[in-house]
Parts: structure tokens; sequence; C-alpha cells
């Protein structure tokens, strides 16, 4: 990768979400569940670091991961686009680090849109990341992950691939080995 485009991929500045999940804290992060406003809430993990949705594509497009979305837009309140405003910067990392371990081209369509389950390690929350089945990737996933039910996969790392019809939903606890 260039020097420069590396620098540009990694020293963005991002923004810090340090929430210390303290014994007997009662800390919570809201994800809106409609355009509406209403909100629920969920516990907060502790010390993550969010990023933008441009710098998430900047960090993709640099791996060479694709994305797309039905709607063809990036706004994180539309369920039919594919945002990554306040994604987990080792969400992106794990991404980085599953194109470059398998080799495989990814396609990323769902990130922390609304319109996905919620929860603790939701899409809201930037945990998680959609993408399209490949032959590929399924093969990857299948063979080099253990098996633990209910069409779930788990990578030695701890992160969960679960293959729904049509798409492999990952949830990232950690940036799989980066």
């Amino acid at each position: 990768m260039n020097k420069s485009l590396r620098r540009a991929a990694i020293g963005v500045p991002v923004m810090s979400l340090a929430l210390l999940a303290l014994p007997g804290a009662a800390q919570a992060a809201t994800a809106p569940t409609a355009r509406s406003g209403v909100s629920a809430q969920a516990p907060a993990a502790a010390l993550v670091t969010k990023l933008t949705h441009s710098q998430a594509t900047s960090r993709f497009r640099a791996a060479g991961i694709t994305w797309s979305s039905s709607g063809g837009c990036s706004d994180r309140y539309n369920s039919t686009c594919t945002s990554f405003e306040q994604i987990n910067l080792a969400t992106v990392q794990g991404a980085e680090t599953l194109k470059s371990a398998s080799g495989c081209a990814l396609n990323v369509t769902g990130g922390t849109e609304t319109g996905h389950a919620s929860g603790t390690y939701s899409h809201w929350n930037g945990y998680k990341l959609d993408f399209s089945l490949s032959t590929c990737l399924n093969n990857y996933v299948t063979s080099r992950f253990t098996y633990i039910g209910g069409s779930k996969y788990q990578s030695g790392s701890g992160n969960v691939y679960y293959r729904e019809s049509n798409h492999w939903d990952v949830t990232y606890y950690n940036c799989g080995g980066c």
C-alpha cells in the first residue's frame, strides 16, 4: 500500500468514546429504533474507539473492501442505507484482518444503520457488519472457524460469524488478530 495512503487511513484522528464500565455503574448507549427518536437502552462497552463514516470508508477502500446499500445511500437513520457512522475501530480492523487472511473479495451490505436487531453487541453500537455471501468467504469461514451451532462459527479470536439467508452477519468483539 502506498505510504501516504496508509498514513491517511491509519493516522486519521478518531473520536473516542471512553466509557469505563465500573461495578454498579449504570451506563448505557441509546439506539434509535425509528426516525421518530424512540430509543432502546443497551449497556455500553468499555473504552471503545469510534470512527466516522468517512474514516471507515477510507480504511475499507485502502484494504480493498467494497460496500453497497439497497438504497444507494449512507444515512445512519435510513434502514435501506449502509452506514459506518459510529462504527468501532476494532470492527473495521476485524474486516481488514478477514480480507487479508482470507484473500476473499469482501462486500459490506450492513453497518451501523438503523433497522437491525438491538443489543449491546449490535450493528447500531458498532460491533457488527454484514457481508455478501460468496463461495470464497463461505469456504473460508466454514473450513477455518469452529462450528458452534445454529449456522454460527467462531474464529480463534472469539468473533462470531452467523450465516443468515443472504449474508454473513459478523460480530466483532475484537480486531481478530490485527
